[in-house]
């Protein structure tokens, strides 16, 4: 028999799937305005279910002020810095298996001989990889997922989408999101052992640390921006821009003292924005 937790991972699971899906059918269907204007500004932003997007934009908006919001708050000033690095440390060890397999896809050596450095080296003197010792040593976390390396085989990214609850995405992104999800070992391991609480908790830790990150630089965002829908948009395009080029990676939004058109490598950081 299916557990609970089990059957609302895969329903998870499968609402990912078929809301980029139904975006993205419904992306292909937009009609592309006549005039020359805003058809020149319909292909820059690239977002051709926009009213749609937004609808689900202002939906994560309301669950991240009641719900995931307060939480990252109370995390935040709840749990010591150290603690909050530990448990980001723990997390970023455990996608090791993940981030070595899209090295070696990308036919990056280099890439892969770091993983598998800071793997070792954390998981031996960091305590089983709470610790940073590798990052201490010069050998930095840099995340890989499918997407990007879809992204160095040439695949587009496609129409831009809004995500329920994952927020900012596109196909090429969503297909990356669920190979990775469906290969890592992790998550086989807890769905062949009805451990599928193991997964949601990882998942939720883990976006709740992220926001705990960005709570100031996100409200800053929202304050300065004439449009707020607009600069998560263009946002997110450069951070993605910038993992794939493999620029640094620290989970943290760039500050909105940083101009939107400047160039991602010099902008810097990266994020999943309330992903």
């Amino acid at each position: 028999m299916i557990s609970n937790t089990k059957f609302l991972f895969f329903k998870a699971k499968f609402a990912i799937m078929m809301a980029a899906l139904s975006l993205f059918l419904l992306g292909g269907c937009a009609g592309v305005p006549s005039d020359p204007a805003d058809r020149e500004a319909y292909y820059e932003t690239n977002d051709p279910v926009e009213p749609l997007n937004r609808t689900i934009f202002r939906f994560n908006q309301g669950l991240d002020s009641v719900l995931f919001k307060p939480l990252a708050t109370i995390y935040r000033e709840v749990l010591p810095k150290t603690l909050q690095d530990s448990i980001r440390n723990f997390l970023n060890n455990l996608r090791t298996p993940v981030i070595l397999a899209n090295n070696i896809l990308q036919g990056d050596p280099e890439g892969a001989r770091n993983t598998i450095a800071r793997f070792t080296v954390n998981s031996i003197i960091g305590f089983g990889g709470f610790g940073d010792p590798a990052g201490d040593l010069g050998v930095k976390f840099r995340n890989e997922d499918f997407g990007q390396t879809l992204a160095t085989w040439g695949v587009g990214e496609g129409a831009y989408l809004m995500l329920p609850l994952f927020g900012p995405s596109n196909p090429r992104d969503v297909v990356g999101l669920v190979v990775d999800t469906f290969a890592d070992p992790i998550n086989i391991w807890a769905d062949n052992t009805d451990r599928n609480a193991v997964p949601i908790t990882r998942t939720l830790v883990r976006g709740i640390d992220r926001r705990a990150r960005n709570l100031k630089t996100i409200d800053e965002l929202e304050k300065s921006s004439l449009d707020f829908y607009a600069t998560i948009r263009s946002l997110y395009r450069q951070i993605r821009s910038d993992e794939i080029r493999n620029g640094d990676s620290d989970d943290t939004i760039p500050s909105p003292s940083i101009s939107l058109d400047e160039d991602p490598a010099v902008a810097g950081p990266r994020a999943q924005l309330i992903r």
